[in-house]
């Protein structure tokens, strides 16, 4: 379970600079739930997730993840309970490392640093078993940089590596917005293998109203740093794409946002 309660961040406080990135957020994710965050641009989503990863300390409020207290726990060692995967495939990896080194470094996660081979016999044997599923046809090619593979090649090995060991908690940041429309399917596709599979307890950050509807247990919308609505149960399986978009038009209208701006909300949740 994943408990956020009061937590606000500002950066560059009492500058012309200054930006209220999350204001007062409470919310409780239970274990196993699979959560889907949508918002407009810059309403918070992916600084909530920065904050629960660790990338900085909130100004106020508490992160609790299955009874531990990650508030002021340094990003590298929150590593041993959270698995993320970014937007950009090329983040994540090591790029001029191999795959089957990449999925080293994925399977000693959290593990207390020692001298020894990192690639034996047994591990890359367990190697070949866990990509064949992928159908990339990758598990005949552990030796080749994994820079040198495709974006969704590499996508897919990430979110593999991030639920290596299973995390105490999975963070997707948009994971297929850089994707072609193919490649994020199946991508897409992987993601609900991997989270039904394991049970993973998943945050997921989408600008896709289709994906927001059609995945998950539980649909979280922010505006301006606060959660605006939360869909969950029937109320959640109920909704469609178009009843999102109405709310993003609600919040619009009610917020009088210029013309321009109002058009670049509406391109990009189609």
């Amino acid at each position: 379970m994943l408990e956020i309660k009061n937590i606000s961040k500002t950066f560059n406080p009492d500058t012309v600079s200054e930006v209220k990135s999350l204001s007062d957020i409470s919310c409780t994710i239970e274990a196993e739930s699979f959560v889907v965050l949508v918002g407009t641009n810059g309403s918070g989503k992916s600084t909530l997730l920065n904050a629960i990863a660790g990338n900085f300390f909130p100004d106020r409020g508490t992160i609790v993840l299955d009874g531990t207290d990650l508030t002021k726990m340094p990003e590298h060692k929150r590593a041993k309970y959270i698995g993320r995967v970014f937007q950009n495939p090329f983040s994540g990896t090591a790029p001029d490392m191999t795959i089957a080194e990449n999925l080293a470094l994925a399977a000693k996660r959290g593990a207390s640093r020692s001298l020894g081979w990192a690639l034996t016999h047994t591990l890359t044997g367990e190697f070949r078993e866990r990509v064949r599923p992928l159908n990339m046809e990758l598990e005949d090619r552990l030796d080749s940089p994994i820079g040198k593979l495709s974006g969704g090649q590499r996508q897919a090995l990430t979110l593999l590596m991030a639920s290596w060991i299973k995390p105490k908690l999975l963070l997707l940041d948009e994971h297929t917005a850089a994707l072609d429309p193919k490649t994020a399917g199946t991508v897409i596709r992987m993601t609900e293998e991997i989270v039904n599979r394991e049970r993973l307890t998943t945050l997921m950050v989408t600008h896709s109203m289709q994906q927001a509807v059609s995945m998950g247990t539980r649909i979280l919308m922010m505006h301006k740093g606060r959660i605006v609505h939360d869909f969950k149960g029937q109320e959640k399986r109920r909704l469609k794409a178009a009843d999102l978009l109405a709310l993003f038009d609600d919040i619009r209208k009610k917020e009088l946002i210029d013309p321009a701006a109002a058009e670049m909300i509406n391109q990009l949740y189609v």
